[in-house]
Protein backbone atom coordinates (compact mmCIF):
# COMPACT_ATOMS: atom_id res chain seq x y z
CA UNK A 1 0.00 0.00 0.00
CA UNK A 2 1.59 3.39 -1.00
CA UNK A 3 -1.05 5.69 -0.39
CA UNK A 4 -0.23 7.75 2.93
CA UNK A 5 -3.05 8.25 5.53
CA UNK A 6 -3.40 11.23 7.62
CA UNK A 7 -3.37 10.58 11.47
CA UNK A 8 -6.68 11.07 13.47
CA UNK A 9 -7.09 12.96 16.48
CA UNK A 10 -7.36 10.82 19.45
CA UNK A 11 -9.39 12.37 21.15
CA UNK A 12 -13.05 13.71 19.23
CA UNK A 13 -13.86 16.96 20.42
CA UNK A 14 -16.96 17.94 21.70
CA UNK A 15 -18.39 18.86 23.67
CA UNK A 16 -20.95 15.91 25.05
CA UNK A 17 -20.88 16.96 28.49
CA UNK A 18 -24.58 16.36 28.33
CA UNK A 19 -24.86 12.86 28.07
CA UNK A 20 -23.20 10.77 31.11
CA UNK A 21 -21.52 13.36 32.97
CA UNK A 22 -24.37 15.16 34.47
CA UNK A 23 -26.11 13.47 37.56
CA UNK A 24 -28.94 14.56 40.04
CA UNK A 25 -28.23 17.59 41.49
CA UNK A 26 -24.64 17.71 41.05
CA UNK A 27 -24.88 21.36 41.12
CA UNK A 28 -26.16 21.19 45.03
CA UNK A 29 -23.44 20.41 47.41
CA UNK A 30 -26.54 21.45 50.29
CA UNK A 31 -29.89 21.33 49.58
CA UNK A 32 -31.08 25.30 48.84
CA UNK A 33 -32.70 26.40 52.17
CA UNK A 34 -30.08 24.49 53.96
CA UNK A 35 -28.77 26.99 57.41
CA UNK A 36 -26.06 28.90 55.66
CA UNK A 37 -26.58 27.89 52.06
CA UNK A 38 -25.50 30.37 49.64
CA UNK A 39 -25.22 30.18 45.54
CA UNK A 40 -21.87 30.44 43.83
CA UNK A 41 -22.86 31.38 39.75
CA UNK A 42 -20.81 33.17 37.49
CA UNK A 43 -20.42 33.30 33.66
CA UNK A 44 -18.37 31.48 31.37
CA UNK A 45 -16.91 33.47 28.32
CA UNK A 46 -14.82 32.59 25.19
CA UNK A 47 -11.85 35.10 24.07
CA UNK A 48 -14.63 37.42 21.75
CA UNK A 49 -16.80 37.86 25.24
CA UNK A 50 -19.65 35.47 24.35
CA UNK A 51 -21.11 33.16 26.88
CA UNK A 52 -19.86 29.25 26.25
CA UNK A 53 -23.42 27.60 26.27
CA UNK A 54 -21.93 23.80 26.90
CA UNK A 55 -19.08 23.64 29.87
CA UNK A 56 -19.09 21.54 32.19
CA UNK A 57 -17.79 22.79 35.86
CA UNK A 58 -16.76 20.95 38.63
CA UNK A 59 -15.89 22.25 42.14
CA UNK A 60 -14.00 21.21 45.64
CA UNK A 61 -13.84 23.06 48.60
CA UNK A 62 -13.57 22.72 52.31
CA UNK A 63 -16.79 22.98 54.24
CA UNK A 64 -17.87 26.19 56.45
CA UNK A 65 -15.16 25.10 59.28
CA UNK A 66 -12.71 24.54 56.60
CA UNK A 67 -12.91 20.91 56.87
CA UNK A 68 -11.88 18.96 53.71
CA UNK A 69 -14.10 16.21 53.32
CA UNK A 70 -12.38 12.90 52.71
CA UNK A 71 -15.42 10.07 53.07
CA UNK A 72 -16.09 8.39 49.62
CA UNK A 73 -19.39 8.78 48.17
CA UNK A 74 -19.51 12.64 46.13
CA UNK A 75 -22.06 11.23 44.51
CA UNK A 76 -24.52 10.94 47.23
CA UNK A 77 -27.07 13.50 47.71
CA UNK A 78 -28.79 12.64 50.85
CA UNK A 79 -29.71 16.42 52.05
CA UNK A 80 -26.97 15.96 55.32
CA UNK A 81 -23.71 14.46 53.83
CA UNK A 82 -21.33 17.40 52.63
CA UNK A 83 -19.07 16.29 50.59
CA UNK A 84 -17.29 18.89 48.93
CA UNK A 85 -17.73 18.34 45.75
CA UNK A 86 -20.67 18.99 42.68
CA UNK A 87 -20.83 19.29 39.10
CA UNK A 88 -22.92 21.95 36.97
CA UNK A 89 -23.37 22.15 33.66
CA UNK A 90 -23.55 26.34 31.99
CA UNK A 91 -26.55 27.16 29.94
CA UNK A 92 -27.42 28.73 26.95
CA UNK A 93 -26.27 32.17 28.70
CA UNK A 94 -23.27 30.35 29.79
CA UNK A 95 -24.84 30.61 33.34
CA UNK A 96 -23.93 28.35 35.99
CA UNK A 97 -24.69 28.01 39.54
CA UNK A 98 -23.90 25.81 42.63
CA UNK A 99 -26.11 25.80 45.88
CA UNK A 100 -23.20 25.44 48.66
CA UNK A 101 -21.85 26.91 51.64
CA UNK A 102 -19.27 30.01 52.03
CA UNK A 103 -15.33 27.47 52.39
CA UNK A 104 -13.72 27.99 55.68
CA UNK A 105 -9.82 28.34 55.61
CA UNK A 106 -8.23 24.91 55.76
CA UNK A 107 -5.48 26.79 58.34
CA UNK A 108 -5.50 29.49 60.37
CA UNK A 109 -4.85 33.02 58.26
CA UNK A 110 -4.79 31.65 55.05
CA UNK A 111 -7.24 32.42 52.72
CA UNK A 112 -10.76 30.63 51.78
CA UNK A 113 -11.26 29.24 48.40
CA UNK A 114 -13.37 27.24 46.16
CA UNK A 115 -11.11 24.90 43.10
CA UNK A 116 -12.85 25.21 39.95
CA UNK A 117 -12.26 22.77 36.96
CA UNK A 118 -13.85 23.84 33.45
CA UNK A 119 -14.38 21.84 30.70
CA UNK A 120 -15.74 22.76 27.19
CA UNK A 121 -15.57 22.89 23.67
CA UNK A 122 -12.25 23.87 22.01
CA UNK A 123 -10.54 22.70 25.39
CA UNK A 124 -8.48 19.30 24.61
CA UNK A 125 -7.45 19.52 28.57
CA UNK A 126 -9.89 21.10 31.42
CA UNK A 127 -8.64 23.99 33.19
CA UNK A 128 -7.98 24.65 36.43
CA UNK A 129 -8.23 27.49 38.94
CA UNK A 130 -9.19 28.99 42.00
CA UNK A 131 -12.31 30.87 43.29
CA UNK A 132 -11.52 32.61 46.79
CA UNK A 133 -13.53 34.43 48.87
CA UNK A 134 -13.20 37.92 49.47
CA UNK A 135 -11.58 38.36 52.78
CA UNK A 136 -8.39 39.75 54.93
CA UNK A 137 -6.51 36.69 54.44
CA UNK A 138 -5.97 37.54 50.24
CA UNK A 139 -3.09 40.04 50.75
CA UNK A 140 -1.21 36.98 52.65
CA UNK A 141 -2.23 34.33 49.93
CA UNK A 142 1.04 32.78 48.60
CA UNK A 143 -0.58 32.10 45.28
CA UNK A 144 -2.18 35.73 45.04
CA UNK A 145 0.65 37.29 46.39
CA UNK A 146 2.57 35.72 43.41
CA UNK A 147 0.58 37.42 40.52
CA UNK A 148 0.20 41.35 39.48
CA UNK A 149 -2.64 43.05 40.83
CA UNK A 150 -4.92 42.91 37.59
CA UNK A 151 -4.56 39.23 37.13
CA UNK A 152 -5.17 38.69 41.34
CA UNK A 153 -8.47 40.27 40.91
CA UNK A 154 -9.52 37.56 37.99
CA UNK A 155 -9.61 34.73 40.82
CA UNK A 156 -11.63 36.75 43.65
CA UNK A 157 -15.43 35.92 44.18
CA UNK A 158 -17.46 38.90 44.48
CA UNK A 159 -20.37 39.10 46.78
CA UNK A 160 -23.89 39.25 45.50
CA UNK A 161 -27.62 39.44 46.63
CA UNK A 162 -27.20 35.44 46.78
CA UNK A 163 -23.51 34.32 47.85
CA UNK A 164 -20.67 34.81 45.46
CA UNK A 165 -20.39 35.35 41.49
CA UNK A 166 -17.22 34.07 39.56
CA UNK A 167 -16.87 34.96 35.95
CA UNK A 168 -14.79 32.48 34.35
CA UNK A 169 -12.72 34.28 31.23
CA UNK A 170 -11.36 31.34 28.82
CA UNK A 171 -9.25 33.75 26.86
CA UNK A 172 -8.62 37.33 27.37
CA UNK A 173 -11.24 39.60 25.29
CA UNK A 174 -11.21 43.53 24.34
CA UNK A 175 -12.50 44.26 27.57
CA UNK A 176 -11.65 41.33 29.80
CA UNK A 177 -8.68 39.82 31.20
CA UNK A 178 -8.47 35.70 30.87
CA UNK A 179 -8.81 34.19 34.21
CA UNK A 180 -5.65 32.74 35.99
CA UNK A 181 -5.55 29.00 35.18
CA UNK A 182 -3.38 27.02 37.11
CA UNK A 183 -1.26 23.59 36.30
CA UNK A 184 -0.60 21.07 38.84
CA UNK A 185 2.46 19.29 39.32
CA UNK A 186 2.77 16.21 36.69
CA UNK A 187 0.04 17.65 34.98
CA UNK A 188 0.39 17.51 31.16
CA UNK A 189 -0.06 20.76 29.06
Amino acid sequence: MSTLLTATPGQTVGPFYGYALPFERGHELVPPGTPGAIRLTGVVADGDGRPVPDALLEIWQADADGNVPTAAGSLRRDGWTFTGWGRAGTDDAGHYCFTTVVPGPTAPGRAAFVMVTVFARGLLNRVFTRAYVPSDALAADPLLASLPAERRETLIATPDEHGLRFDIQLQSSPTTPETVFLRYPGQQR
